[in-house]
């Protein structure tokens, strides 16, 4: 059975907390904008290979909550050096979903660089990642999300994907002052955990 990304992101709706940051870039960004809209998805526009590196900074600064990072093969080819920076930070709080369709989608689906031999789960598992892993089947993701989500960071997870069902590109609104407006609001007012405790906001600057 094929993975499409569609389904695997749908997989993953049930296990992100109100409190997780969601950093997701490119297509893997307009699926999820248009499957899970959400004050804490963080948009991070005209930043080809910066998931990672965007990530990162926001799990040193909110060790409260967790960073889910939506990241494409195409894109993080173009900063493999992050992924030994993450793996020295050894934040816990870290979790690396990596779309590998082996082509750069949104700019006509050309193919990637190596994308018949590149090994990113070995990339990730060699710099230093507390865990690494691959999945290609949709059962197998569906049963392993939450298995993967309870282990400390950083983790790596590769998904083995076609595109699946196409969602529309909505450059304005990730362009936009309201869309990083929303995010700030979210990321800087606390929240009750539930456990009778709060995540403390983080501040940012205006302008970013």
């Amino acid at each position: 059975m094929t993975l499409y990304r569609d389904d695997a992101l749908k997989a993953l709706i049930p296990h992100v907390r109100d409190t997780d940051i969601v950093v997701a870039v490119y297509q893997s960004c307009f699926d999820w904008l248009a499957l899970n809209p959400r004050d804490l998805n963080y948009v991070a526009v005209g930043a080809m290979g910066q998931a990672s590196s965007h990530g990162l900074g926001l799990a040193l600064a909110n060790p409260d909550r967790r960073v889910i990072v939506l990241d494409g093969d195409g894109s993080l080819l173009m900063n493999l050096g992050s992924l030994v920076s993450i793996a020295e930070a050894a934040v816990t709080n870290f979790y690396h979903f990596l779309s590998a369709n082996r082509v750069y989608e949104v700019n006509g689906s050309h193919p990637i660089p190596g994308g018949q031999v590149v090994d990113f789960e070995s990339l990730a598992r060699s710099a230093g990642y507390a865990g690494s892993h691959s999945f290609s089947q949709l059962k197998a993701l569906t049963d392993g999300l939450g298995d993967v989500l309870a282990l400390p960071g950083p983790q790596m997870s590769v998904l083995e994907l076609q595109a699946g069902q196409p969602y529309p590109r909505d450059y304005n609104y990730i362009h936009s002052a309201e869309a990083r407006a929303i995010f700030e609001d979210a990321l800087n007012n606390p929240i009750t955990t539930g456990q009778g405790g709060t995540i403390q906001g983080c501040e940012i600057p205006p302008r970013w």
